[in-house]
């Protein structure tokens, strides 16, 4: 990263989840495994990780490593106390109480049950943030990405912010402070802009079109509370080699929209790759000086027009004149499907175990498009699986499975055959089963081949807390968009009158001379990114 990123202003290095489970691996959180913690049930790295630590020096000699290098040191970290601090009832440093006096129970993350909430509204809840900031500041930690903290928001959350913030404050170092996970409520702008540096507009995000599709809304939906210091966050860049030798699922379109969206929007750049293999390509991106001025030096940052999914966006210089411009065509072929008159819908199948036989006519049919809905209780449980999704007529029997699919989208984690939506095996009551998992909102697109006219399917639910809906759309050749399609920028819709030069910034070109307004023809999930300078 000092070699490859730095020269182009990447600064901050950060050390992800678990750095206090010794013996934790791969994705997967082990409730109840053994955390390292000091005598005051603050966090210490886990020594088996990180034999740097011994001796209580923490995370202090791999900072000062780190520094040396010119770069500057983060750390995740969970809301809260953990659980065993509490059933220890360690004491809370500073103060006379013990760890139950601050705990709240009832606040656990559901996703990583390793801590409890803190009654930052207590005096001795402030001083246990203050305790564990004061350790962060002594090793030198220059970021903190506090998770299980900006959703849903609610009160116990919004005072342990505050209480981060203000122990942040009393160290006196410069201490950049994020919030995760989101999507952190719009409602909440005001507090959150005022409290912490950066905080994600969305859950996590992976390389899938849909996900990053749907940023162009929440980007846009945040813009009043963008600004110097505070920055909405739409997570980071899954470009490059992303996980175990996987490259990126994005296209080279898409990772032009990837970036040129992140650039304008104003959101922290943070590499989410393989650092030790980054391609040529990938460098060439994340490096691009004329891009990297859009996202660090402009501001009033703003859509100017959606229509159709042909997005444009502007942003001022300082000092100048001229303007930003990206433009989107975020188009997708599917785009124009019409849900309400789908060919089937489920009614709402809710819990775990809960299923849906399915049959419908594909007569004349030239795309079979499968979609999952939310059943109208919130999204973060909607694991949904399409039991032996197949293909039935004078051909034979065709079971999906087997068959590619054009395109596929989930809400959370990813469609995926024989498998659960977050990759476990597809199994019902135990024994292995024929399916696709995904969770909704999903759209899953097929070529529909000839000799078939009937499809069939089990819709079921593999969540308690999941509720969906589970429709089929046969599409008989009304759903096609064009490869390509002009997007373009009337000038005097970001104040510019007359004759402006205009320069592609991914090119590093100056493409000429134009009057009233810029425009190209862009394909389906491509971009451009532009600096329109009037002529005098």
């Amino acid at each position: 990263m000092a070699e490859h990123l730095l020269p182009s202003g990447y600064t901050y290095l950060t050390v992800d989840i678990q750095w206090y489970e010794p013996e934790s691996k791969g994705h997967y959180y082990r409730p109840g495994a053994p955390l390292t913690m000091d005598e005051y049930g603050r966090l210490t790295p886990g020594l088996k990780k990180f034999p740097s630590a011994a001796n209580g020096v923490g995370f202090k000699a791999l900072a000062d490593y780190v520094h040396a290098k010119g770069l500057k040191f983060g750390i995740h970290i969970m809301r809260g106390i953990p659980k065993e601090a509490v059933e220890k009832n360690l004491p809370v440093y500073g103060t006379n109480v013990g760890a139950k006096d601050i705990a709240i129970t009832s606040s656990i993350c559901a996703w990583n049950p390793d801590m409890y909430g803190v009654d930052a509204t207590k005096p001795e809840g402030q001083a246990y943030y203050n305790s564990i900031v004061q350790l962060y500041a002594d090793w030198g930690v220059d970021f903190i990405k506090c998770d299980d903290i900006s959703r849903p928001y609610n009160d116990i959350q919004k005072a342990e912010v505050e209480a981060l913030r203000k122990a942040i404050d009393k160290t006196g170092r410069p201490i950049i402070l994020s919030l995760s996970p989101g999507a952190t409520p719009v409602k909440v702008g005001t507090h959150v802009m005022n409290h912490a540096n950066m905080w994600r507009i969305t859950d996590d995000f992976w390389d899938r079109w849909g996900l990053l599709h749907a940023m162009f809304e929440r980007l846009d939906a945040w813009t009043p509370y963008r600004g110097p210091g505070h920055f909405p966050d739409a997570d980071m860049l899954p470009i490059g080699e992303v996980e175990f030798n996987r490259p990126t699922r994005f296209s080279k379109n898409e990772q032009y929209t990837l970036m040129s969206l992140w650039a304008i929007g104003r959101s922290p750049l943070i590499f989410g790759g393989d650092m030790t293999k980054l391609d040529a390509f990938t460098k060439e991106m994340l490096t691009n000086p004329e891009m990297l001025k859009v996202n660090q030096e402009s501001h009033n940052n703003r859509q100017v027009y959606r229509k159709n999914n042909l997005i444009a966006w502007t942003a001022d210089i300082p000092g100048s004149k001229d303007k930003y411009v990206a433009l989107f065509n975020a188009q997708s072929n599917g785009d124009n499907l019409d849900f309400s008159h789908a060919d089937y819908a489920s009614p709402v199948i809710a819990g775990k175990g809960a299923s849906q036989a399915i049959e419908v006519s594909v007569k004349e049919g030239k795309k079979l498009v499968l979609f999952v809905k939310d059943g109208g209780n919130g999204f973060d449980y909607d694991h949904a699986v399409w039991l032996n999704p197949t293909l039935h007529g004078p051909k034979g029997t065709l079971n999906l499975t087997s068959h590619k699919w054009m395109t596929a989208t989930a809400g959370w984690g990813e469609a995926r055959v024989n498998r659960t939506c977050d990759n476990r095996p597809l199994l019902i009551d135990g024994a292995a089963a024929e399916g696709i998992g995904t969770h909704s909102e999903s759209v899953i697109i097929y070529q529909l081949p000839e000799g078939y006219d009937t499809f069939t399917a089990t819709g079921y639910v593999t969540q308690d807390r999941g509720s969906v809906v589970f429709g089929v759309l046969v599409d008989k050749g009304s759903m096609e968009l064009s490869e390509n399609a002009l997007v373009d920028i009337a000038f005097d819709a970001i104040g510019i009158q007359g004759k402006a030069t205009v320069r592609d910034l991914w090119a590093h070109k100056d493409l000429g001379v134009f009057e009233g307004g810029f425009g190209r023809e862009l394909p389906q999930h491509g971009a451009g990114l532009y600096r329109i300078s009037p002529l005098k």
